[in-house]
């Protein structure tokens, strides 16, 4: 391998010598010519797209016209319409009757008895509501279908009078309820302001407004006096308004005008769409890139080119709608809107490209009088070209011809620039018919793309390193990997180097590849590891048929082990050692008599120490086995503890993080299994009894993912059979 990165780094850094060019001879006509080209193509250019541009403003300022015109007609409409509910409320707040009434209530401190006639009075009130809701479309709409006699009628709409406290006197049959929204603004009227209510969804799952105007007294002229009492108008909002936002005459096919208004983070649209979505059914976040309706809000009265609630891109002016926190959208899609322009623009193409067709005719009779010099300089170029490459490609075959890995040159669209013998020999074609083609149509399209990504990466973090000026950039770039490509039995292993090659002015950047085939290596491995597994488990086995009680201990000390690792992000390598170390922790418990392992009574301080010493003779055991990780070093700290306490004294990151895993994951299991001299503890419990031991015998940290894995992982579910008492 280094003779080969030795080589790349020669073939990459081998002194060019000087290349003798034929000299040149200026031909001054054909450099007039083409001078005289470029510049009528520069002012050919220069005017079309002028000429497009202010082609494209004046439409648009057109179009800024158009709709500015339509939106303030409609807004007009609108706050006219709003203005005429504002005056059905007047009339009736204004009533002399009405007043009247209401100051003899306030004057009676509420107590209607105080009030001359009060039961004529009141009928007299009832019947104007209800005239005045029928004539001015404060009622609830007609029912659809049959409607049941003893139902009662949910409150849509109304009018409704209150007193001073907002208490409701007199009301239409269908009124809400003076609560929420309306007592709010009931409350603002009461102090002499009139008060609206937006328009939000009623119960009768349609939009509802209401208008609210306080009632003062008879010799109260209304400039700073507090309001005797209100009259509410609720109402549902239908054609009646929306009609209003139809332009009358309209022929484009795309505009359309609508009512929005911001709501905390998103954008409302208050009334129907032309998709056919209902008043009060759509609303979209307010930072929706190039929303119309967030600009509309922003800068009302603003004229822009955005997207519309369906995605197109349409010309929108917007205006806002007095006394209401809304805003009328006037928009047309510029599909619509700039076809004529865009027209325009495709006919000025067309000539343009005729223009460009005449200069192209041009160019090629001023080249045609100098191809013959070019033509010359072309072929000493190749012929120089095609000799460094053979000297390259010479030196790299003597020097990989011998290695038995496969050792390949490609450019960034991996395309061979060099190949060995074993690369042939794999590929199954001679080298000569490789240079030229791509790793896909050689190796595989599937093998190509993983080796074509590393690939990528490198040249594209090389070009930065030259750049940037780092020294040695090729060995600061070069990558190592391990590629698998297939599945089961078609899977193949490859280990690979890549080392960047610098380009010069003949060839690319480029990278040289070494790909060694460990297929069988791995293959070896891995059933080496089965092997392994299974004498691990034949070995666990044994101790567990010892002991009832025991049965899947060493499993599950495993399990528990790699689920704390694996919440931890540790090394794949520590979740392969604490399986291991977990399932071969209790292997020297072959030595202790059955008799005490299934003792059903209190075990004697010698039996304790027996059994709590038994992972050191696993370790003895285990001491000349080679395994991966530091299982034998894991198993030997299982009895230290995290504060020093321990058998050796050692303490915090001194013990093995796999040790402190495993001590975590033993301590867990044994409390929440069953022993024969005891019952199993609950996790709660076995949790509690470990974080009161964090800091001193465990860390702190292996206990925490535990805790995290049983609370959020589905630890304690899957797990709750440990708790089970064994048959």
């Amino acid at each position: 391998m280094a003779e080969v990165e030795e080589a790349a780094e020669k073939a990459d850094d081998q002194p060019r010598g000087p290349e003798s060019e034929p000299p040149r001879r200026i031909n001054w006509t054909a450099v007039g010519i083409g001078a005289g080209m470029a510049a009528v193509i520069a002012i050919a250019v220069y005017f079309t797209f002028s000429f497009v541009d202010e082609e494209r403003k004046r439409t648009m300022q057109a179009w800024q016209i158009r709709l500015g015109i339509v939106a303030n007609s409609r807004a007009a409409s609108v706050n006219e319409w709003v203005e005429q509910n504002f005056a059905h409320m007047r009339e009736l707040s204004e009533n002399a009757s009405l007043q009247i009434y209401m100051t003899e209530l306030a004057l009676g401190g509420g107590d209607a008895s105080e009030v001359t006639d009060e039961a004529a009075q009141a009928t007299y009130l009832r019947n104007l509501l209800v005239a005045t809701a029928e004539r001015t479309g404060f009622k609830a709409p007609a029912p659809v279908g049959e409607v049941a006699a003893n139902v009662e009628i949910v409150g849509v709409a109304g009018i409704a009078l209150v007193d001073a406290d907002g208490k409701s006197m007199v009301s239409t049959p269908a009124m809400p309820p003076v609560s929420g929204r309306i007592r709010r603004a009931v409350a603002s009227a009461l102090d002499g302001e009139p008060a609206l209510i937006d328009m939000y969804m009623g119960a009768s799952n349609l939009p509802t407004m209401g208008f609210v105007l306080p009632i003062y007294g008879i010799q109260d002229d209304g400039e700073g006096a507090k309001g005797i009492g209100a009259v509410i108008g609720m109402r549902t909002v239908g054609r009646e308004l929306f009609e209003r936002l139809k332009q009358p005459g309209e022929t484009a096919e795309t505009t359309e005008t609508y009512l929005v208004r911001s709501t905390g983070g998103t954008v409302e649209y208050l009334s129907p769409l032309a998709d056919g979505t209902a008043p009060l059914k759509r609303s979209l976040a307010a930072d929706t890139p190039d929303l119309a309706a967030t600009f509309a809000m922003q800068k009302p009265g603003g004229f822009a080119i955005k997207r519309d609630y369906a995605g197109d891109q349409v010309l929108v002016a917007s205006r806002p709608v007095a006394a209401l926190p809304w805003v009328l959208v006037r928009k047309i899609t510029r599909a619509e809107a700039l076809s004529g322009t865009e027209t325009r623009l495709t006919t000025i193409l067309v000539v343009f490209v005729l223009i460009i067709i005449g200069v192209t005719v041009s160019i090629i009779a001023v080249w045609r009088h100098g191809s013959s010099l070019r033509a010359t300089a072309a072929l000493e170029k190749a012929s120089i070209a095609a000799q460094r490459f053979e000297n390259m490609s010479k030196f790299m075959r003597v020097v990989t011809n011998s290695q038995p890995a496969v050792i390949a040159a490609v450019t960034g669209d991996t395309t061979y620039t060099f190949a060995n013998e074993p690369a042939s020999r794999e590929a199954g074609i001679p080298v000569e018919d490789m240079m030229g083609k791509t790793m896909a149509s050689v190796m595989g399209p599937v093998k190509a793309k993983s080796l074509e990504e590393i690939n990528t990466r490198i040249l594209r973090n090389f070009e930065q390193a030259e750049a940037d000026g780092i020294e040695d950039a090729v060995e600061s770039i070069r990558e190592s990997h391990l590629l698998t490509i297939g599945e089961d039995e078609d899977e193949q292993v490859f280990k690979t180097e890549h080392v960047p090659l610098r380009g010069d002015r003949d060839y690319p950047p480029g990278v040289l590849m070494v790909v060694d085939d460990i297929t069988e290596l791995t293959r070896e491995r891995r059933m080496s590891e089965k092997r392994m597994r299974q004498l691990i488990d034949t070995l666990v086995d044994v101790v567990d048929r010892r002991d009832p009680f025991s049965v899947d201990y060493s499993s599950r000390v495993a399990e528990v082990s790699r689920a704390i690792a694996g919440e931890m992000e540790t090394p794949e390598e520590d979740v392969k050692t604490v399986d291991i170390a977990g399932s071969l922790m209790n292997l020297g418990r072959i030595f202790i008599p059955t008799a005490v392992l299934s003792k059903t009574g209190e075990l004697t301080p010698e039996e304790r120490a027996q059994i709590d010493s038994s992972y050191l003779v696993s370790a003895e055991l285990l001491e000349g086995v080679s395994f991966e990780g530091p299982v034998v070093e894991t198993i030997k700290l299982l009895g230290e503890n995290w504060d020093g306490s321990g058998r050796q004294g050692k303490e915090g990151d001194d013990i093995l993080l796999t040790a402190r895993i495993l001590s975590a994951a033993s301590a867990f299991v044994s409390m929440v299994s069953p022993r024969s001299y005891r019952d199993s503890m609950t996790f709660d419990d076995a949790v509690d009894s470990l974080m009161q031991q964090a800091g001193s015998r465990f860390d702190r940290k292996p206990v925490s993912a535990l805790v995290n894995y049983l609370d959020n992982r589905g630890g304690a579910e899957a797990w709750a059979h440990y708790r089970e008492r064994p048959s």
